[in-house]
């Protein structure tokens, strides 16, 4: 017996070379499972909900209809939403 021939020497080498490819291969993938994160992935968190905007009671020299027709305005360019206007409208009116 002697030295392996070539096709030995290439066949052992194809069987090292796959080893080591699977070893790699499982180790890569453990590796990745435990830097997976394990906690529940973050809740979505509610958007603030709006506070209706204080308003002013009306004084003796301040005019209902101008501040009627400011918190029209508001509501018009969205800075009050709609149930924000009637609320406000209904403040003003009482």
């Amino acid at each position: 017996m002697g030295r392996p021939g070539l096709i030995g020497t290439a066949a052992r080498t194809a069987v090292v070379v796959g080893t080591a490819q699977a070893v790699t291969g499982k180790s890569a993938a453990r590796q990745a499972a435990a830097a997976a994160p394990t906690s529940p992935p973050p809740t979505a968190v509610p958007a603030p909900t709006a506070q209706p905007l204080p308003v002013a009671p009306v004084e003796p020299g301040q005019d209902l209809t101008a501040q009627l027709e400011r918190l029209a305005q508001l509501a018009a360019s969205g800075m009050l939403t709609p149930e924000e206007f009637s609320a406000a409208k209904a403040q003003l009116l009482a």
